[in-house]
């Protein structure tokens, strides 16, 4: 595996674990540990840069000329990019809404 490919699964498996990551944070605020949703989200966060960095990879090749060609393994690690965004900023929200619930 090469070049796109390998960009692709770097998009997968790193927004991949970052959703897994906000996940556990979640069920951990669920449980009142916001220290530990604190530290897995900031986690999520790292994975997350590292799969936008490698799409960012691809929109720079394309926009330098490089013909990008695209397959549905770039149009998942794309759906995936945004679905775990989406998936992020709504857990970090939800995470907000329980520390307010439980300090009143």
């Amino acid at each position: 595996m090469e070049g796109i490919e390998l960009t692709a699964f770097s998009i997968i498996s790193n927004v991949g674990m970052a959703k897994s990551l906000a996940v556990e944070a979640l069920r951990d605020a669920r449980k009142g540990k916001y220290n530990e949703a604190e530290k897995k989200m900031a986690e999520a966060s790292e994975y997350f840069v590292k799969g936008h960095h490698a799409h960012t990879s691809l929109i720079q090749k394309e926009a330098a000329g490089e013909n990008v060609e695209l397959s549905l393994i770039i149009m998942h690690a794309e759906d995936q990019l945004m679905s775990t965004e989406t998936t992020k900023l709504l857990i970090e929200e939800m995470i907000e809404m329980f520390k307010q619930l439980n300090n009143k």
